[in-house]
């Protein structure tokens, strides 16, 4: 397998908000009525370049406006962190890739999530009773795994799951690279940091000041990212309490907010 930290990375941010977006449905707090479009906050959602291939993390609710926004014309693979609607449920609109390369899309998640991900999407992953079904492959990991191009022969591109948690509820984060990504993480276990040595950019669950029972607060995810130590590392699933302009500059050296559209390569 190839060294995983000789690969660029170039990542696009789809989503940095919470479960509810921002602005929050029916909320005029002065986030949610912010001009400032770094306070527009859609479902969580990467998009990851590396070696050819092209890989989307989660497909949640707002996917196909994300895809549309940033010219998505290919996926070669998705990851799935975890089972929450917040992060699956758009996973049917991954159908237009199908209409000109009809080979299986891989999809890779934690074997809890996969489980669960079989019940909500029957027609797609057991019976295919739906016509135009997207031809998806559900695979459970446990280990480091490969991903390849889906429209050319090419290098296969490595992936190492991070184990994390989200509450009680086991999850996986990713890392490509010298790029690791940890959503809806309240706990990281001793042997996954292990797997986030030498990195150049972090993106990491933060969800406001307040501590939170499966999410990491500001304060503990500072501590977490001067734990790891990447050269950078942006924050992503604020709520509405986060305003973009006040909270970013005030955090240490080498963490920032993420938002919407932030590109980056490593």
């Amino acid at each position: 397998m190839t060294t995983p930290e000789d690969i660029p990375v170039e990542v696009t941010l789809l989503g940095t908000g919470t479960s509810t977006g921002i602005p929050v449905i029916g909320c005029t707090c002065r986030v949610c009525m912010s001009s400032d479009p770094r306070d527009q906050r859609l479902r969580c959602a990467v998009q990851v370049k590396a070696g050819g291939v092209e890989l989307i993390i989660d497909t949640g609710p707002d996917f196909r406006r994300q895809a549309l926004r940033e010219g998505i014309s290919r996926v070669d693979a998705v990851l799935f962190t975890h089972h929450h609607f917040d992060h699956v449920v758009g996973l049917d609109d991954l159908r237009p890739f199908f209409f000109g390369n009809k080979r299986p899309l891989p999809c890779y998640a934690r074997a809890n999530t996969a489980e669960v991900l079989r019940r909500m999407f029957p027609y797609i992953f057991c019976d295919r009773s739906y016509p135009g079904v997207p031809h998806l492959e559900l695979f459970d990991v446990n280990a480091p795994f490969e991903v390849q191009n889906r429209y050319e022969e090419g290098p296969p591109v490595p992936v190492v799951p991070i184990e994390a948690f989200h509450g009680e509820l086991p999850i996986y984060g990713y890392r490509i690279g010298r790029f690791a990504y940890l959503t809806d993480t309240s706990c990281i276990p001793p042997h996954s940091f292990d797997r986030l040595k030498g990195l150049d950019v972090l993106v990491l669950d933060a969800l406001r000041h307040e501590p939170h029972p499966t999410h990491f607060s500001f304060d503990e995810a500072v501590a977490v990212a001067e734990r790891i130590g990447a050269q950078q590392t942006y924050f992503v699933h604020m709520t509405h309490s986060i305003l973009h302009a006040e909270e970013d500059g005030v955090l240490p050296d080498g963490i920032a907010l993420g938002y919407d559209g932030l590109r980056f390569v490593c």
